[in-house]
């Protein structure tokens, strides 16, 4: 069975740093598209990073977090600085191994629960 499980989330305040972790287990992910995703109250799910090779980023959050990938515990991690309110959201893992599209959602076929991010001001 297929699972990613987020951890790491919890609450900040503005300026401060957070790393989330995604586990992913059930399958070899190391050639997929990993992603973060996060959706705040009221608003859709928006991406945030990706990594296959290389990083990729929101504008939003470009030069701010970090998404690395450690292909031989099967973990993702991004690593979030100089947090802001706006940053506020539930912040989800997920995985795509058929699309190169990967700041869309619907290509990625699996998701975790998700973890909740608060800043403070």
């Amino acid at each position: 069975q297929v699972q990613l499980v987020e951890s790491g989330g919890g609450l900040v305040q503005a300026g401060d740093s957070l790393r989330l972790s995604c586990a992913a287990s059930g399958r070899t992910f190391s050639t997929d598209f990993m992603a973060w995703f996060r959706q705040a109250p009221g608003k859709e799910r928006e991406f945030v990073a990706a990594i296959k090779w290389s990083g990729y980023y929101a504008d939003s959050v470009r030069g701010r977090f970090t998404i690395s990938r450690d292909n031989a515990k099967n973990m993702v991690y991004l690593q979030m600085n100089s947090l802001k309110p706006e940053d506020t959201a539930i912040y989800y893992c997920a995985a795509n191994d058929q699309g190169w599209r990967f700041m869309v959602a619907a290509e990625y076929n699996y998701w975790g629960q998700g973890t909740q991010v608060t800043v403070s001001s």
